[in-house]
């Protein structure tokens, strides 16, 4: 099962439970640039251009998560492709998988903006920028 939480909730988890680790899902590109949580690694789900599904996912997820009871928690701009990431993770036996329903960026506020309404970075939760 995919528990969604939102960022405050899942910076309470990173917070009280050592082993869990956190997983940056978005383009190599939004990692950099846009920022990510200092403790993140890095497997993007969808690379730009083409926004092809990482056909190497699972196998780098894999790399980092060795063991399949560890809780992992997904992290995207809004909440849709590590929610995807997540159930590919939980086909490939993982079983504690958690989505940051709410992002890094938040939902579009009326103004179709992110980041004034949720997210990660309007919580103002730890993060970088490369």
């Amino acid at each position: 099962m995919i528990e969604n939480l939102n960022s405050q909730q899942a910076w309470a988890v990173l917070q009280n439970d050592t082993t869990a680790m956190l997983i940056d899902v978005r383009t190599k590109m939004e990692h950099l640039f846009v920022g990510h949580p200092p403790q993140a690694i890095h497997i993007a789900w969808k690379e730009a251009p083409d926004w092809q599904v990482n056909l190497h996912f699972v196998e780098s997820v894999r790399q980092v998560v060795l063991n399949l009871n560890t809780p992992v928690l997904l992290l995207c701009r809004s909440g849709q492709r590590s929610l995807e990431a997540a159930a590919t993770l939980e086909k490939a036996g993982y079983s504690h998988l958690i989505n940051i329903a709410d992002g890094f960026e938040g939902a579009l506020d009326n103004n179709k903006q992110r980041g004034h309404l949720n997210g990660w970075r309007f919580f103002d939760l730890p993060w970088q920028q490369s």
